[in-house]
Order: structure tokens, then sequence, then C-alpha cells
């Protein structure tokens, strides 16, 4: 998310403020927030700072594993991370099959994103460069393999591409918010071009993903808004609910350029686009990124983060 004027691909600017999007003290007029006391409030908060400490302390280690052990590490971190926060998390499945390289896509609505990305599809995450510079997450973002863009600059584009393309060359999975921005939840951001090259060029699929909370405003982190404040709107919330819906796989090879494809993923993530039978309960059980999906009857939660590009 940023506030500067868009001077690249990478600088969208998103109308959203947290004055008309953010809750504060309800979730908005579609979904009225009710609260949770102080001592739960704080009792989160206090977990899920922790949460992503311990994940910041396991990451060098994390950094000798093998691939697969990586990812089911970073699978337990993303849901440790949300649950500590209080978020439950509800999916709906309808991919196939996800084995092999990917290049995962979905709106950007909150920092929760990341970890809920994490929890469920574990893969090499894109953020600007300027996270790097965050303390303790951009540490952590770097330590986990974090692709990072200099979004200022332009000529850095086609060397970033690169590296995704080399990542699902080799098998990886990368995963990405195309908007370039967080938005509110209630209203999205055009997919930017870019990053659906390196998916051309590695000659792999692309995983549409759609996220939504409820309540929207409470999780909505955008424009300058502080993060203390977004966070302290997480955990106060009674009852916050992630939605994440997997859709169908796209094969880069059905579209002839990196902006029919980067289409294509949009309307596939849009409501529009959304799956209508599939009926998804709470799950603690969250997918396995190499089995079909399915939803399960058990509490569960997912997390993630600010403003990948």
């Amino acid at each position: 998310m940023t506030g500067a004027t868009a001077v690249s691909p990478w600088l969208p600017t998103a109308p959203c403020t947290p004055g008309h999007c953010a809750a504060h003290p309800s979730g908005g007029r579609d979904h009225p927030t009710e609260r949770a006391g102080a001592v739960l409030a704080v009792a989160r908060l206090t977990a899920g700072i922790g949460a992503v400490l311990l994940g910041v302390l396991l990451a060098p280690a994390a950094g000798l594993l093998p691939a697969a052990a990586r990812l089911a590490l970073a699978r337990g971190w993303g849901r440790a991370v949300v649950r500590a926060f209080g978020v439950r998390v509800r999916y709906e499945g309808t991919a196939a099959a996800l084995d092999g390289p990917l290049l995962v896509v979905a709106n950007h609505i909150s920092w929760l994103d990341i970890p809920l990305a994490a929890a469920v599809l574990p893969g090499r995450m894109v953020a600007k460069a300027e996270v790097r510079r965050w303390p303790v997450l951009g540490a952590l973002a770097a330590l986990g393999g974090t692709l990072f863009i200099d979004r200022d600059r332009l000529r850095a584009l086609p060397g970033a591409v690169r590296a995704m393309s080399g990542v699902l060359a080799g098998g990886g999975r990368v995963v990405v918010f195309p908007e370039g921005s967080t938005w509110c939840g209630r209203v999205g951001g055009r997919f930017r071009p870019a990053a659906f090259q390196a998916a051309l060029d590695a000659g792999c699929a692309v995983l549409p993903v759609r996220i939504d909370y409820r309540p929207t405003g409470a999780a909505a982190y955008v424009g300058d808004d502080p993060l203390g404040a977004s966070l302290w709107r997480v955990v106060s919330a009674r009852r916050m609910v992630a939605d994440i819906r997997i859709m169908d796989p796209i094969s880069s090879i059905r579209y002839p350029d990196r902006r029919a494809l980067a289409a294509a993923a949009q309307q596939a993530v849009s409501r529009r686009g959304a799956p209508q039978r599939a009926v998804a309960k709470d799950s603690a059980n969250l997918p396995s990124p190499s089995v079909h999906q399915r939803a399960s009857s058990r509490p569960a939660a997912a997390s993630s983060s600010r403003t990948p590009a």
C-alpha cells in the first residue's frame, strides 16, 4: 500500500483511506464489529507478536532445511500467527492439483494476507524493497526468501521478473499481490501484468486466490493507517473470519501475453468469478499444497502483510 503518486507500474494508488474503510469502532455499514474485551485483545496482541518473533528466531535454521520442510514450517508459522491474532479461517478450494511450480496471485487487503497465504499456500513472497527495512518484519521477510522489488526503478523490473521466473522454473511457488497496494476489500485494484510474465517465461500455471475478511473494515490496512491502529482493530474484533477461495489454475499457454493472463486472473478473483458451488466451513485443517481442497469443520486461523508489490 502506498500513498505516493503513481510513477511506475509498481506504484499504484488506492482510493481507500482509513477514515472511509477501516472500522473505528464498527466494522462498517456492511458488518458491524462486536468488540472483544480489553483483556482478550491484549492477550491476542501479545500472542500474535510473540508468534511473529518466533518466526524471526526460526528463520535462520529454516534456511538449512530441505524445501519440503521449509514449506511445512512456513505453513505452521502462518497458522500460528493468524490463530494468535484471533482470526478464524474458512476456505473454499476448487484447485485439482497444487503440485509443481505455480504463480499464486491474490487480492490485497491487509498485512494479514501474508501469514494467511503462508498458512495455505506457502511460497516465495514478492514484496516492495521498503519491506526489507521494516523493524523485525523486514528481517523475517528476508530470511524467509522474499523476493524484493524496487518499485521506484523501472529498470529493476526485468530483473525482478527474471528472479520470479527462476524460482518457478526450478519447481518453486511464488506468491504475488498484483494489485500492488492494499485495498479496502469492498473495492479492488487492477492486476498489474508484470509478474505474469514470469509465469509465461517459466511455462507454469497461475493460481488465482480470493481473500475476504469479515468484518471487512476491521481487517483493512490502507492509506496512511498506522500499523498499531490496524493491529488493535484486528485483536479487538470479537469475531474475525478470513475467507480464502482457491480457484482453478489458469494455464499460461492459453493466453498470448501477460496482459491477457493478468486480466483472466483478475476476473477469476473478482466477486463475479468467485466459485458458487462450494460451501466452506470453519477449518483448523487448512489444505496441504499437494492435495485436493476440501472444507472441514474445525476452527482455524490465518493471516498476512501489508504492501508487497
